[in-house]
């Protein structure tokens, strides 16, 4: 067994904690992954149909990269599970798992960037929970954001806004310097606001209203694009871009999102639109996954998928 190898079965070992906790927590966060990437249509992102805005990845980047990074979701779960000193003593941990999986994900993907940021949100969310669930019996959202924004707390001070004499090292820090966004350090730091007040409720809403699950999603991802600060777009388009899809994604809700036929039609109109502008929500795409995770985690239901569905609404997404 080479080293590679024997380093690789040191950090995927779960026999250790067969029973532990870990495993939802990790699986919930994974799930969200999976689903993210299967979802269609997303404006300018990958889907099964489409790679979107992009020209160096595809549906099978992303299927790897997540192959690549789910086993750091169940360690960061685990060191929540196990830490037991004050809640910002875990973050060190979770980063040092976390940067030895990004660098798994980049030699899965050739150098591309597939999921980092969620890998980074995800990261956190599971050792939060890891926390949550080593001192109570469930997970309830407002427990898992608060002990996310607890863990990073400082964040956005440290590694943005006084940095040092530290030239940027990120597409974040530097957007950061350009236009004064925090990303997703700030989303975490803040709690993940974005997808406790606008993710989680626009996903409930869709799993009640009867439409399958890639319409629920694809609606999730439309109330998330509304709102979310998306770095990916401020980084290929800037802030007019950025104005773009947030009205853009307003005036699809007013539609109905992807709960109506008018919204599904402006949907694909949006879809088509983001890829002439080379315009790709990555940043709402890794909040989506987060989004589907946490609901998940938290004994959230979700409506079966299109093929399955017996409820009346139909699926309108074009064959062509």
């Amino acid at each position: 067994m080479t080293h590679a190898w024997r380093h690789l079965d040191r950090d995927c070992d779960m026999s250790r904690w067969p029973h532990s906790a870990a495993w939802p927590i990790g699986s919930a966060f994974l799930t969200g992954a999976l689903l993210e990437i299967s979802t269609h249509p997303k404006p300018g992102l990958v889907t099964p149909r489409s790679t979107g805005a992009h020209r160096d990845m595809d549906l099978q980047s992303f299927m790897l990269s997540s192959a690549a990074i789910a086993p750091c979701l169940y360690q960061c779960a685990e060191a929540g599970l196990g830490h037991a000193g004050p809640v910002p003593a875990l973050l060190p941990t979770v980063r040092e798992i976390g940067s030895r999986y990004e660098a798994r994900l980049l030699a899965a993907t050739a150098g591309v960037n597939t999921q980092r940021g969620l890998l980074f949100s995800a990261g956190i969310l599971s050792a939060a929970a890891g926390l949550v669930l080593r001192d109570r019996p469930g997970c309830e959202a407002r427990a898992l954001f608060d002990t996310a924004a607890e863990m990073v707390a400082g964040i956005c001070d440290r590694e943005l806004r006084h940095p040092g004499t530290r030239a940027p090292a990120t597409a974040g820090e530097t957007l950061y310097q350009r236009h004064g966004v925090l990303g997703i350090r700030g989303e975490a730091e803040a709690g993940f606001p974005t997808v406790r007040d606008h993710g989680l409720p626009a996903l409930r809403a869709a799993c009640g209203s009867g439409v399958p699950l890639s319409r629920a999603l694809s609606h999730t991802l439309i109330a998330l694009m509304a709102a979310t600060e998306d770095t990916t777009i401020l980084w290929r388009g800037g802030p007019d871009a950025l104005g773009f899809i947030r009205s853009t994604a307003r005036d699809i809700l007013a539609l109905g999102g992807a709960l109506m036929p008018a919204g599904m039609n402006a949907i694909h109109a949006f879809d088509a639109e983001c890829i002439a502008r080379n315009l790709s929500p990555g940043g709402s795409a890794d909040l989506l996954a987060v989004t589907a995770g946490v609901h998940v985690l938290t004994g959230g239901a979700l409506p079966p998928a299109a093929a399955h569905s017996t409820g009346s609404a139909p699926d309108l997404t074009p064959t062509h």
